[in-house]
C-alpha cells in the first residue's frame, strides 16, 4: 500500500468519526440579570428546528444524540435569542429584550401570560431597570410607571396615585408574589415601608380595578412585588449605601438551586440621623427568604418568609414661611410611627399537562402599627392656646388563609378557564386614646414654636375595638379566541365580607356585612407585525376601612361611629393599544380610561372647617396614559411614561343647612389631583468603557388645587435624577444624585377653605447624593 493510500484512508476515518460523533447536551438557561431559572425556554437545534425541548422549573434542559457540529437555538418570550455551539454542559444566560410589549406578566389572572393578551393596562418594571435605579425608596422605582405617581412621606411613608387623586385613599391593593400584603378593611396607606426592596426581582403594576380577580380594593390599580427567586447559580451580594444626609444602609443577598432545592435569602438594614428635615430619624432592618422544592418536573413546593421591623420619627408637614425659606423645622420631637411585621407562606403548585395548572397557597400574616402622629394634633388656638390634644393609637392584626387556582385549557376555540377561590380569616384590634399637650408660642402668640406631652389619657379613649373578619370569595375567569387574532376575556368574582366587632368606647357590639359580584369584560386584538388593539369593561367595590367606621362622628353627642358608611362601587371603561415602530426598536402603548365612582369614601372639609368622613354622592375619573421606549442602539435607551387626568366631584351633598353657602361639591376638582405628570429617562451605555451606564431622569408633576373648592393650587415641580454605574470584576460603584437642581418642591399640599387659612407642606428633600458599592458574586454551576 502506498504512502498516498495510508494517508487518504486516515483522513477519510477521521472526517467519519468526526460525522458520527454525537452527544448528549444538559444544560441550565437563566435570566442574564437576576441569574433566576427561565421555565420553558425553547431548545432547538440550529439544522434541524424540528429537534428540541423546553427548560424545566429549574430552568435545567437535555438533548440527546445531537451532533457535536450542531449549535443550539434557545427562545424564550420576552428575551433575546442565543445561539450556542454544542457541548456537553451548557450555562446559557438569556439577556432580556427591549421588546417590552411581549414581556410576561403574572398579576393579570395569577399566571404566566403575555402582556400583550392581557385586555387591561399593566406595566412590568423590569430586573434591570430596578437595579440600574438603585433605590434608596421604593417610589424612586414606582413612579417609572405611566400613569402613576407615589409620593414620598419621607422615610419610606408614602402616599398613591392610580387613577386617583394622590393621597392616603384605599382605593389599592398591595402584594407580595400574588398575596395581599393586608387582610380587606385593614388598609393602610404606608403598607409599602414593610417591603424589602433589596429582594424585589420585578414589579408588575395593573392600572385600574381588577377585583374580578383580587377582589374589594383593587379599585385604582393593584401593585405586585415579585420576589427573588432561587438562582440557577450560586450567587451572593453585599453592599453599602450611603447620602449626604445622613442616611446609611448595608444590604445582602444569596442564592442557589440544586436538581432539587434552591434557596434565596436578601435582607438590608436602613439607619437614618441628622437629616434636612428636623426630627426624622428612622432605623429599618427586613429580610425575606424563599424556599423551593422540585419533587418532580411538574410538582413544586414553594415557601417564603418576610419579616420587617420599622421605627421612624415622623415630623409632620410645615407651613408656607418655613417651607419657602426651607427652615424645615419640627414643632414636636415625640410623634413616632413604629411597625413590626412578618408573613409566610406555603405553595404548592401542579403541572397535571401542558393544558391544566393548579395551585394552592397557604398564607399568615402578623403587622403590628403603632403611632404618635403629628396629623392629630390639634392647636386649641381660639380657647386655650398654650394646650393641644394629640393621640396615641396602634393597629394590630393576625390572619390565615387560602387562595386556590385552576386553570384549563380546551382546544375549542383556543379557550382557557380559569377558576379559583379565596379564604381569608383575620383578627383585628384597634386602640386610639388622647394624649394632653403643651403649646409653646412664638413671641407674636400666633403661632406654635414647640408642643410637648403634658400627659397621656388613657381615660379619654377615641376609638377602641377588636372584630373578626372573614372574606369569602370564588372568582372564573373564561378566555377564547372566536377567531383568529381576537381574544375575549370574561369572569367575575363574588365576594362576601362580614365582620362581627365589639366596640369598647361604647360598649357595643354587632356584625357588618358587604357582598357583591363584580364582572369584567375584555378583548385584545392583534393587528399583526407587533400592533394591537384592547377595550374592557370592569367594576370594582371596595368597603369602609375599620379605622373609618370605628373613628368617632365629630360633634356629636352620645358620640356617634360611622357603622352607616356604604361600600364605593366604580364602573371602568378602558381601551388602549401598543405598536412597534422603526424594525422594533421604538414601542408605544396607549390607554384611555374613565371610572365613575359611587360612594366613593373620602374625607371631607365641611364648611366650618371640620372634617368628616362621608360615602355618597358621584365621582369622575378620566384620563390618558401613554408609554414609549426606543432602543436605536446598543448604547442609547429612552422611555417616557406620562398621563394626563381628571378628578372631578360630580355630585357630593356635604351639607344640607340652609346657611351653609356651600352645600354640594359638584363640579369643582378634587383636591391633589395634578391634570399632566410624566417621568422619562434617558440612559447611555457606551460602546468604549463597557460595563458602565449613565442616565437623566426627568419628573414633572402639574399644579393641583389644595382645597376642595379651587381657590387655591400649588404650581407642581419638576424633579431631575442623575445616576453612574460601574462594575469592574465583580465590584461595582454607583451614585445617584436626587434633585440634581435643588428643585424646592413638596409632595402634598392642602389647605383648609376659609381665606385666613395658611397652606401646610409635606416637603421633599433637597439635592442628595446617594454613593454606594457593592460585590456581586456569581458561580459556575
Amino acid at each position: 500500500m502506498s504512502f498516498k493510500t495510508i494517508i487518504l484512508a486516515f483522513l477519510c476515518l477521521i472526517g467519519g468519526n468526526g460525522y458520527a460523533q454525537t452527544l448528549t447536551v444538559n444544560g441550565k438557561i437563566f435570566d442574564s440579570e437576576t441569574k433566576e431559572p427561565i421555565i420553558g425556554a425553547t431548545v432547538q437545534l440550529l439544522n434541524n428546528t424540528a429537534i428540541g425541548t423546553t427548560s424545566n422549573s429549574g430552568g435545567a434542559f437535555m438533548l440527546q444524540n445531537v451532533s457535536a457540529r450542531d449549535s443550539l437555538i434557545v427562545n424564550f418570550i420576552g428575551y433575546k435569542k442565543v445561539i450556542k455551539p454544542v457541548s456537553a454542559y451548557l450555562m446559557v444566560a438569556l439577556p432580556a429584550s427591549t421588546q417590552e410589549l411581549q414581556s410576561v406578566v403574572v398579576t393579570a389572572n395569577r399566571e404566566a401570560a403575555l402582556r400583550t393578551e392581557s385586555p387591561l393596562a399593566i406595566s412590568k418594571l423590569s430586573p434591570k431597570l430596578i437595579d440600574e435605579t438603585k433605590p434608596t425608596q421604593i417610589f424612586e422605582v414606582i413612579n417609572k410607571t405611566p400613569g402613576v405617581i407615589m409620593p414620598s412621606y419621607n422615610n419610606e411613608q408614602h402616599g398613591m396615585s392610580i387613577r386617583q387623586p394622590m393621597g392616603t385613599s384605599a382605593y389599592y391593593l398591595y402584594m407580595e408574589d400574588g398575596v395581599p400584603l393586608r387582610p380587606l378593611g385593614v388598609f393602610n396607606h404606608n403598607a409599602l415601608l414593610e417591603v424589602n426592596q433589596f429582594a424585589i426581582s420585578s414589579i408588575e403594576v395593573v392600572k385600574g380595578p381588577v377585583s374580578s380577580i383580587y377582589g374589594p380594593e383593587a379599585v385604582g390599580g393593584a401593585i405586585n412585588f415579585i420576589t427573588q427567586r432561587p438562582t440557577a447559580v450560586p450567587t451572593a451580594k453585599i453592599g453599602v449605601q450611603a447620602d449626604n444626609w445622613g442616611h446609611r444602609r448595608v444590604q445582602f443577598g444569596a442564592g442557589a438551586k440544586t436538581k432539587k432545592f434552591g434557596f434565596y435569602v436578601g435582607g438590608l438594614s436602613s439607619k437614618q440621623t441628622n437629616s434636612w428635615l428636623e426630627n426624622s430619624d428612622y432605623d429599618k432592618t427586613t429580610v425575606n427568604a424563599r424556599l423551593e422544592y422540585d419533587f418532580t418536573d411538574k410538582t413544586r413546593l414553594i415557601g417564603t418568609f418576610i419579616y420587617g421591623d420599622y421605627f421612624s420619627q415622623t415630623t409632620g408637614s410645615v407651613d408656607s414661611v418655613q417651607f419657602y425659606s426651607r427652615e424645615y423645622v419640627s414643632t414636636s420631637d415625640f410623634t413616632y410611627r413604629k411597625s413590626e411585621a412578618y408573613r409566610s407562606r406555603l405553595t404548592l403548585e401542579q403541572d397535571w399537562n401542558s393544558d391544566a395548572k393548579s395551585f394552592v397557597t397557604v398564607f399568615q400574616r402578623n403587622n403590628k402599627l403603632g403611632q404618635n402622629p403629628s396629623y392629630r394634633i390639634r392647636w386649641r388656638a381660639n380657647n386655650n392656646p398654650t394646650t393641644a390634644t394629640g393621640e396615641i393609637n396602634s393597629n394590630n392584626f393576625e390572619s390565615y388563609g387560602v387562595i386556590a387556582q385552576h386553570s384549563q385549557h380546551f382546544g375549542f376555540l383556543n379557550a382557557k378557564l380559569i377558576a379559583g377561590g379565596v379564604l381569608d380569616l383575620s383578627k383585628n384590634d384597634y386602640w386610639a386614646h388622647q394624649i394632653d399637650l403643651n403649646a409653646q408660642l412664638d413671641p407674636t402668640g400666633q403661632f406654635v414654636e414647640q408642643f410637648t406631652i403634658a400627659q397621656e389619657r388613657p381615660d379619654l379613649p377615641i376609638s377602641n375595638y377588636n372584630g373578626d373578619i372573614s372574606n369569602y370569595a370564588g372568582y372564573l375567569q373564561y378566555d377564547f379566541e372566536p377567531f383568529e387574532m381576537l381574544k375575549v376575556s370574561v369572569g367575575g368574582r363574588y365576594d362576601q365580607m362580614s365582620l362581627t366587632y365589639t366596640n369598647n368606647v361604647d360598649e357595643s357590639s354587632g356584625d357588618i356585612s358587604y357582598d357583591r359580584f363584580t364582572p369584567k369584560i375584555g378583548a385584545t386584538y392583534d393587528l399583526g407585525n407587533d400592533k394591537g388593539l384592547y377595550a374592557n369593561y370592569s367594576q370594582g367595590f371596595s368597603p369602609p376601612s375599620l379605622t373609618s367606621i370605628f373613628r368617632p362622628r365629630p360633634n356629636t353627642q352620645p358620640v356617634a361611629f360611622y357603622t352607616n358608611l356604604q361600600p364605593a362601587y366604580f364602573n371602568s371603561y378602558e381601551v388602549g393599544g401598543w405598536a412597534a415602530f422603526l424594525k422594533n426598536k421604538l414601542y408605544v402603548d396607549l390607554a384611555v380610561y374613565q371610572m365613575d365612582g359611587r360612594n366613593e369614601l373620602l374625607s371631607i372639609r365641611q364648611p366650618d372647617n371640620s372634617t368628616d368622613f362621608q360615602s355618597a354622592g358621584k365621582t369622575l375619573h378620566r384620563g390618558i396614559e401613554l408609554g414609549l421606549s426606543a432602543k436605536p442602539s446598543e448604547e442609547y435607551w429612552f422611555r417616557f411614561g406620562g398621563t394626563t387626568a381628571l378628578h372631578r366631584f360630580e355630585d357630593f351633598q356635604i351639607s344640607d343647612r340652609e346657611s351653609d353657602e356651600l352645600q354640594n361639591l359638584g363640579g369643582f376638582e378634587m383636591p391633589a389631583a395634578p391634570r399632566w405628570s410624566w417621568n422619562t429617562e434617558f440612559s447611555y451605555y457606551p460602546k468604549w468603557l463597557p460595563n458602565f451606564r449613565t442616565s437623566l431622569e426627568w419628573q414633572y408633576i402639574s399644579g393641583w388645587f389644595q382645597n376642595q373648592i379651587n381657590t387655591v393650587s400649588y404650581e407642581g415641580y419638576n424633579l431631575l435624577n442623575f445616576r453612574l454605574g460601574y462594575q469592574w470584576k465583580g465590584i461595582e460603584v454607583y451614585t445617584n444624585v436626587m434633585n440634581l437642581t435643588d428643585e424646592l418642591m413638596a409632595n402634598s399640599a392642602g389647605r383648609g377653605n376659609n381665606p385666613t387659612d395658611r397652606t401646610t407642606f409635606n416637603p421633599g428633600a433637597p439635592r442628595t447624593f446617594v454613593f454606594g458599592i457593592q460585590y456581586n458574586f456569581v458561580g459556575k454551576k
